[in-house]
């Protein structure tokens, strides 16, 4: 039996593409052939990938495709195409409610993908996600056959060289607060400002805010983003746009305190990032993202922003309650272990494989 994985693109540090990688590592380790076939590509990933178009000669009904569920793909026409046994992974899609007054084309799109994953209830022996929010999901889209599967981490990469320009930019003696996402409505960066804005002018004004992740494709959003910052005449805000991995090392290495106002999750990878970087996290509970942190770091069940700025300046001044908050963060990640995700993962092959 061979176990292949179906993606619509394979990037280079993107959290899905790392764990497509880590699981083939795993089924190779077990002994099973494992390939990941992809319709787009970073260059840098070249070697790793196959064109999914090739994949009819390797398409076996003995085999096991495992399918990394995203809108608007032909890769999942070819992947459901195919006689091989199915197991999905959905990695959730943001309700399209987020972008109707920034992004109507996304819009349209989150709500198409969203009707497509009904489509694929009857075609799957086996539909997981990488939390329990996203499992709910499947279920309620009518998947009779539902179970999690957290995302594979690998954590050994942040042990690698930060980018020596921007760690020497970050080293000005300032307060950092830092959040790692897309730039993009769910994500809610307008409560990270706000929340920033009390805290600086209230507790801390030698301060700074590091918003990490891509913007391009939200002008509109970003737009509003710049004129609130304006508004409420502060400096020290910084967007950096895309990063690359040794850059966004160094925003981890200088921050003080993790901020997420998120309001929508289906898993939270950079709230786990922060926790193996030893920041102490303060997140919005909303989405998955309890169920991420795992009984680590403060979770915000209502968006009172002094409030916020409050429990951040405690974080920052209170060596006590940051050195346990760590060590909680610390714990949580044995959640997330690759033998332990390794072990679920291969129970997940068992039942595809019985069925």
């Amino acid at each position: 039996m061979n176990i292949h994985q179906f993606a619509t693109s394979l990037s280079y540090g993107d959290a899905i593409s790392d764990e497509a990688l880590e699981i083939r590592s795993i089924l190779r380790e077990k002994g099973y052939a494992s390939e990941i076939f992809v319709q787009y590509y970073d260059p840098r990933t070249a070697s790793l990938i196959k064109d999914y178009r090739h994949y009819p000669r390797f398409s076996d009904p003995g085999n096991i495709v495992i399918f990394h569920f995203s809108i608007g793909s032909p890769v999942s026409k070819m992947a459901f195409r195919v006689p091989d046994r199915k197991m999905m992974i959905y990695h959730n899609i943001t309700p399209h409610d987020f972008f109707l007054e920034n992004h109507r084309i996304l819009a349209r799109e989150c709500y198409r993908g969203r009707l497509e994953l009904r489509l694929f209830a009857d075609k799957t022996a086996l539909a997981v996600g990488d939390s329990e929010f996203n499992r709910r999901e499947l279920a309620e889209a009518g998947y009779p056959a539902t179970g999690v599967l957290p995302i594979v981490m690998n954590f050994a990469k942040f042990d690698g060289p930060a980018d020596p320009v921007i760690t020497e930019l970050m080293a000005n003696g300032k307060t950092t607060l830092l959040f790692v996402g897309r730039v993009i409505p769910n994500k809610k960066h307008e409560d990270i400002i706000r929340a920033f804005a009390f805290y600086k002018r209230l507790f801390n004004p030698d301060a700074q805010l590091v918003l990490a992740g891509e913007y391009r494709g939200q002008d509109r959003y970003m737009a509003a983003l710049q004129e609130l910052v304006g508004r409420l005449r502060l400096m020290d805000v910084h967007f950096t746009g895309h990063t690359s991995f040794p850059e966004l090392l160094s925003y981890y290495r200088a921050a003080h305190v993790f901020l997420s106002m998120s309001e929508h999750e289906g898993f939270g990878v950079p709230l786990l990032e922060a926790f193996y970087q030893k920041i102490p996290v303060l997140a919005f509970a909303a989405g998955a993202v309890e169920e991420t942190m795992n009984g680590g770091g403060v979770l915000l069940r209502r968006k009172d922003f002094p409030a916020v700025a409050a429990l951040i300046d405690r974080l920052v001044r209170d060596e006590n309650l940051r050195t346990r908050v760590v060590q909680g963060q610390v714990k949580a990640l044995d959640k997330y272990s690759r033998e332990n995700v390794g072990r679920i993962l291969l129970g997940h092959i068992g039942r595809v494989a019985a069925s």
